[in-house]
């Protein structure tokens, strides 16, 4: 174990420096902790408590050699920002996907303008991407998903450590690539049971329409949607919450293989 004249001596201290900040880019993008308002404080104290638990492990398995100026540091410290930047952006994709769910639905209901405010990003958004966005915070959770996110980070100073040069190669652009390429039939898979019924509801109102002219469609059709969209959400919540937790899972599961 490191004493405190250890981890203050110069190659201890920059190495916790830079582990600090791989840490520190992976929570400004990653999932849960980068999507629901979290204080600042919190986060930083719990980086903190991440880069000493891991600053024994990777100083111990690095041949790191000090930066004998301050551009070559300030370089370092930059680029592991950016690697977990990296990692957190890549695993928060999913959670994007999730929010997308929420507003094809939303539009589908025809609650696209019934906004709340997202006191993440300070817009408004749709109510139900907030409610699967919630959805998928509660099930991230339940499947240890925080814990993922600090072990993807770990893991990937076998792959990356701090004495390496990183360099964005051919292949990890690739699986970067085609994991943002599947948001779209990720968010449209989840919601396509619900989404289906309410679609060939609006083709029997269409044919309503044609049938009975005489009907105003459009004021029975706005609250009838809602109210069947409301009550496929809630027949098929078991159903969303299985295939979104494994959904969640597999998805971490093929960011984790990009970086270590």
């Amino acid at each position: 174990m490191y004493d405190l004249l250890e981890l203050t001596s110069p190659k201890n201290f920059v190495i916790f420096v830079l582990i600090l900040s791989r840490l520190s880019g992976m929570m400004l993008y990653a999932p849960f902790f980068s999507t629901f308002p979290i204080p600042m404080q919190a986060k930083a104290g719990l980086i903190t408590i991440l880069s000493l638990i891991m600053f024994p492990i990777v100083a111990h398995d690095s041949g790191f050699a000090v930066p004998t100026n301050l551009i070559t540091l300030t370089i370092l410290i930059a680029r592991e920002f950016f690697i977990g930047t990296l990692i957190g952006f890549c695993a928060g994709l999913i959670f994007i996907a999730v929010q997308m769910s929420g507003h094809f639905l939303s539009i589908q209901m025809g609650l696209s303008v019934g906004n709340v405010l997202d006191p993440v990003t300070r817009q408004q958004v749709p109510v139900m991407g907030q409610f699967y966005l919630f959805l998928a915070g509660i099930i991230f959770l339940y499947i240890n998903g925080h814990q993922w996110l600090f072990t993807s980070v770990f893991d990937s100073y076998n792959a990356i450590p701090i004495s390496s040069n990183f360099e964005l190669s051919g292949p990890m652009v690739e699986r970067i690539i085609y994991a943002t390429s599947q948001l779209f039939s990720l968010s449209f898979s989840l919601i396509m049971p619900i989404y289906a019924i309410l679609f060939i509801t609006d083709i029997c109102l269409g044919f309503v329409s044609k049938m009975m002219p005489q009907m105003n469609i459009f004021m029975v059709a706005l609250p009838f949607k809602i109210y069947l969209g409301i009550i496929l959400m809630i027949a098929f919540m078991s159903s969303t919450a299985v295939y979104l937790s494994n959904m969640i899972q597999e998805f971490l599961q093929n960011i984790l293989n990009i970086f270590t």
